[in-house]
């Protein structure tokens, strides 16, 4: 197997009619800040990330999520968008500044109201509802409080996952306590880059270790209340030397072994093995007594993680190529990652400067599935950013529906992934879904609006929508359930 270079293709990314298991489910994800908007509408308390972007220099272009997509306002609208792709799952996020505006406190009823009217849409139009509890939009009264280097935060968390389902879990089955805990952790806490905006490793290890707490606490309350399915969200990326990038079974050094084990170790097990081991690995427990030690972790936290995930949801882009580097200082996103360098992977790149491997999916895939046996998966992100171009339609008709966007490279990386996803579930991983990132193009965090994710463009200027080629190509796909 070789890494996806222009003018080869690794063997099962050939074109052929690739059908998907029966039940397979289809469907798009955003988030709430990335898309809703009205930040101030109907008693909507402020966010770390309204927070973080009014904060000059630290978001592109000084944009901000005020207005995002108006899907406040336009979700009948998008919800049309949606049933006429075909899809059979929406997974979205709840906000909640916008359920409780201090994250504490009286239930702002006007702001469930929404997600009571979006959810009826949703099963009107007969598309299934996957409800995210947290997708980095903490109140910032919490964040004033410590955010989530305090483990009170957790327990909030589990109080607003009780709140938010006693009023949508009569008509709301799968539920996500978390989206992608490491990243709000190290990029939010450790490099900063992300809301809040801290530079801090041991406050990022500290939220790392509350998330888990936190989705324990969560899954629990959802459980006790009756929730069908409970779900975790992570970032992943296949860890891997540039020699095993380009052959899986290419020998490596005891010292590269070492990197790999411990960036992977870092990047996911540090979540997963305390939800579904119950413990955390040895790595991780020599970074945290380097860093302050485990007085954080109190008697009885890795108890109250261990709620396995009914299903694990993946979020994968792309990559990640490390070796052995003595001497390297370690990354701010990644304390504990001393003497690992991260090489450039010689790939094609997205416009967000990211290589594009498909079979880093399917090999995560099976490598999530030989390290947590018997857990369901689901592909909850995976798209591209492209700079996309509009065609005009016919001549004195600007703004018509003549217009498109002929994204072919945003379809072929659905394509080859989604040829990945298919050889997974073809070598024994029990993959249960594939939703796209995204269904709009949206407010991409650190990105702004410079960045273009969606199958469906979106004018920022004027909120019109525009289906784009890739998201024709995505209905035709759901249609057939399967690639031809």
């Amino acid at each position: 197997m070789t890494a996806t270079t222009r003018g080869t293709r690794p063997s099962f990314l050939t074109e052929g009619r690739a059908a998907f298991p029966e039940g397979f489910v289809w469907g798009a994800s955003t988030a709430s800040y990335q898309i809703e908007g009205a930040v101030r509408d109907d008693g909507r308390g402020p966010s770390v990330w309204d927070t973080f972007s009014r904060t000059p220099g630290k978001v592109a272009s000084g944009h901000t999520g005020d207005v995002a997509c108006d899907h406040y306002h336009r979700y009948a609208e998008d919800v049309r968008l949606m049933a006429g792709l075909g899809l059979g799952a929406y997974r979205f996020s709840i906000s909640w500044p916008r359920v409780r505006p201090d994250g504490v406190g009286p239930v702002n009823t006007r702001g469930l109201d929404f997600y009571d009217r979006l959810v009826d849409e949703l099963a009107a139009a007969g598309i299934t509802p996957y409800a995210t509890l947290y997708h980095w939009d903490l109140p910032q009264a919490l964040e004033d409080r410590g955010g989530w280097t305090s483990r009170d935060t957790a327990h909030r968390l589990a109080e607003y996952a009780e709140v938010v389902h006693a009023r949508l879990g009569d008509r709301v089955r799968h539920w996500t306590t978390l989206n992608e805990p490491w990243i709000q952790a190290f990029l939010g806490y450790g490099s900063g880059v992300h809301a809040p905006g801290r530079t801090d490793a041991r406050s990022a290890l500290l939220a790392s270790h509350h998330f888990v707490l936190a989705h324990g606490l969560a899954a629990q309350a959802l459980r006790a209340a009756g929730a069908q399915e409970v779900m975790l969200v992570v970032n992943s990326s296949l860890v891997v030397t540039p020699e095993q990038m380009l052959d899986p079974g290419a020998p490596v050094s005891e010292a590269d072994g070492e990197a790999v084990g411990r960036a992977n170790a870092l990047m996911h097990r540090q979540i997963l093995d305390p939800v579904l081991l119950g413990e955390y690995p040895a790595e991780v427990l020599a970074v945290l007594e380097r860093h302050g030690g485990l007085g954080h972790i109190h008697d009885g936290d890795l108890k109250d993680a261990h709620q396995p995930a009914d299903v694990i949801g993946v979020n994968y882009y792309n990559p990640c190529v490390v070796r052995s580097a003595p001497g390297e200082p370690a990354d701010a996103a990644w304390p504990g990652g001393e003497d690992i360098a991260f090489p450039a992977v010689q790939a094609p790149k997205t416009a967000m400067g990211w290589p594009i491997v498909p079979e880093g999916l399917s090999r995560l895939l099976l490598q999530f599935s030989r390290d947590y046996p018997g857990t369901r998966l689901m592909v909850t992100e995976n798209g591209a950013a492209f700079d996309d171009v509009v065609t005009p339609g016919a001549p004195g008709e600007p703004g018509e529906p003549g217009d498109r966007v002929h994204d072919a490279d945003r379809t072929a990386y659905l394509e080859s992934h989604l040829r990945a996803v298919h050889a997974a579930i073809e070598g024994g991983a029990d993959v249960r879904g594939y939703l796209v990132w995204s269904l709009l193009d949206n407010f991409e965090w650190a990105e702004g609006y410079d960045r273009r994710f969606g199958i469906v463009r979106v004018d920022f200027a004027t909120q019109r929508r525009l289906l784009k080629d890739s998201g024709i190509w995505y209905r035709d796909v759901i249609r057939e359930n399967g690639l031809t």
